[in-house]
């Protein structure tokens, strides 16, 4: 298995480039997908889902150019949209037989796998319930299982845990873990958190340009040795904030501890491990002085 994109870009009316000159290379596991809102991420789901067109550049699943031969790629694609929608009017059950019959899925065959999926999102119980009345959160699993149901070889999810309560993003992260070993995953997403749980690779974008490809690890080497801790006055934060760059405060009987950012440590400060959260900020914040210098 191999998704290649290949220096695509995706121009909107108004000559708005939402992607500029994007270019990755993927094989199984899974890819976070970590940036802004407004990054572009979304455009670049919808165009690896065969639902946009690129207006730049090409894609292709196993050197087959998708913009020629789409279904190709839809045959095995999973994908969860972040809007997603449902009938209200029908039930877990006959939402996702009807979903299997658009793919093409056996009946018999469609029926067992809606029975594997109901209970790995925990939604077994409520089959026979109106997808009117699910929560925003039921109706994300819903839309899980629904991108699970072909078993598929490429899945794109698009900020899967919006909604979900945190038993259940941890249930689901663990579910992509699970996955990972046998399709290529895309976890498109702005929250750092369930990147770090999950992801063998990491592609930091920004205003529709690809800032960093790396695994987490070399991510986080990148900014060893310059995160500090330091405890300021709650009086000071402003001012401190005018000076260093900051990627977390934590208010304590203490005084306001602040994550700093810099090579140079302020007096008093203390190292401390470097997280993935520090990583991509300082990432962004690098790319983002050297656009605008």
């Amino acid at each position: 298995m191999k998704l290649s994109i290949e220096n695509v870009g995706k121009c909107y009316r108004g000559k708005v480039w939402a992607l500029r000159r994007f270019s990755l290379e993927l094989k199984s596991g899974v890819l976070g997908l970590l940036g802004p809102n407004g990054a572009g991420k979304t455009t670049l789901m919808s165009i690896l889902a065969t639902i946009t067109r690129a207006t730049e550049g090409k894609v292709t699943w196993n050197d087959t150019d998708l913009a020629t031969n789409p279904n190709t790629l839809r045959t095995v694609l999973g994908y969860l949209p972040q809007d997603f929608g449902v009938y209200p009017n029908l039930n877990t059950q006959e939402f996702l037989e009807y979903l299997a019959a658009v793919k093409g899925l056996d009946a018999t065959a469609a029926r067992r796998r809606i029975d594997q999926l109901l209970n790995l999102v925990n939604l077994a119980d409520v089959r026979s319930r109106p997808l009117g009345g699910f929560s925003g959160g039921m109706k994300q699993r819903v839309g899980i299982a629904q991108a699970l149901l072909n078993d598929p070889q490429l899945l794109i999810v698009d900020e899967p845990t919006a909604g979900l309560d945190p038993e259940e993003r941890v249930r689901f992260r663990n579910l992509l873990s699970e996955l990972s070993g046998e399709r290529i995953v895309i976890l498109s997403t702005h929250i750092v958190s369930d990147v770090e749980a999950t992801a063998t690779d990491i592609a930091l974008i920004s205003n529709g340009a690809l800032v960093a490809h790396a695994a987490p690890e070399d991510l986080l080497r990148r900014v060893e040795g310059r995160v500090w801790e330091w405890v300021v006055p709650s009086a000071d934060l402003n001012a401190v904030k005018q000076c260093y760059r900051i990627s977390n405060t934590a208010r304590r009987s203490d005084g306001v501890h602040v994550r700093v950012l810099t090579e140079e440590p302020p007096a008093g400060a203390q190292p401390v491990a470097p997280t993935l959260e520090d990583a991509y900020l300082d990432s962004l914040s690098i790319y983002r002085a050297g656009a605008t210098a």
